[in-house]
């Protein structure tokens, strides 16, 4: 299986693509995670362009995701008009029901490959997407275990199992430090001082995690599990925290798998909660009972705008009950 940088990397794209990919690693210090997203996002606009606009007849005959765009040049963008562009968005909502968040997204790729090309590379002139409206989100409220249901998630990780040790501790740092999945899977041991852990988060940022009592009882409880088998882990992957079967460092698909299998365990909905949600209940959690003010979520969680962090102040109705039933009148 090739691995993320090789499909970003490679020949099946044009060149002004892995150039801009290139823009993006070295200057812009975007993730592995960023890139394969845009990878996939601005290829599904190149090949629809090419069918579109009918530049290989014999394109018409296949689906799109067969479609060959290495040959692309920067001519066919210099081609492209607005209508053009709304014309891919409304493709997305009928051909491949994608919703308004989903086709945000890839406007905002969009815009920022014709920003780069136009600004940075200067290899275009114009940038048919400076009028390139996005579709109007609303707010939506996070998906989160309660305290009862997270604390019957725990338990139920807590089997007999032979990586019952290892994954209780993973779903352990998911429920206490508010850590994404590709954050949880690159922790290293060298990076853990004492209560604290350095991590690499969204856009190559470094910042610290702070491990609570929980936490520090449930890696200490694993380590000495895999430290065991020291001499099978990759050489590669020896400083690594969490291991997976094949001695290797755990991948984001097998820890989504660990807690699709432990949700499920606990009597949960396997198809609401993902590695993602445990992070959303984190941070309900520590704003609901913890008095965490607004301002330190955004820094446990790696938020660069505060914006993302606010919607934990719109989950807590309890408070909002409780606020309502204060006022003078309410026995009225």
């Amino acid at each position: 299986m090739k691995s993320d940088i090789e499909n970003i990397y490679n020949n099946d794209i044009p060149n002004f693509l892995n150039d801009y990919f290139n823009y993006l690693a070295t200057i812009k210090g975007s993730s592995i995670n960023t890139i394969v997203a845009y990878t996939a996002d601005l290829s599904l606009l190149l090949k629809f362009i090419k069918v579109y606009k009918g530049l290989d007849p014999s394109d018409k005959s296949l689906p799109i995701e067969k479609v060959i765009i290495s040959g692309l040049t920067l001519d066919t963008l210099k081609t492209l008009t607005l209508q053009d562009l709304y014309a891919f968005v409304t493709y997305l909502g009928k051909q491949r029901a994608n919703g308004n968040y989903a086709k945000a997204r890839k406007i905002a790729a969009i815009k920022s490959l014709f920003k780069y090309l136009t600004t940075k590379a200067k290899v275009l002139t114009l940038d048919p997407t400076i009028d390139l409206e996005s579709p109007k989100l609303g707010k939506r409220s996070p998906v989160f275990l309660t305290l009862d249901e997270s604390k019957t998630l725990l338990e139920a990780s807590n089997s007999r199992d032979k990586h019952s040790i290892r994954d209780h501790s993973i779903i352990t740092l998911f429920l206490n430090c508010g850590l994404r999945l590709s954050e949880l899977c690159s922790i290293n041991i060298s990076a853990m001082k004492n209560d604290t852990l350095s991590i690499i988060g969204k856009g190559n940022k470094e910042r610290t995690i702070y491990l609570n009592r929980a936490s520090l009882k449930a890696i200490h409880k694993y380590l000495p599990i895999r430290n065991a088998e020291i001499d099978k882990i990759h050489d590669e992957d020896k400083d690594a925290l969490f291991i997976s079967g094949k001695f290797g460092r755990i991948n984001k698909r097998t820890v989504e798998r660990i807690v699709k299998k432990h949700i499920g365990n606990a009597g949960l909905n396997k198809n609401k909660y993902t590695p993602h949600k445990l992070r959303h209940t984190s941070a309900t959690l520590m704003y609901k009972y913890g008095n965490v003010d607004i301002r330190s979520l955004q820094e446990i969680l790696g938020h660069e705008n505060i914006s993302t962090t606010q919607i934990y102040t719109h989950v807590d109705n309890e408070k909002l009950r409780n606020a309502v039933k204060s006022n003078p009148l309410s026995d009225d």
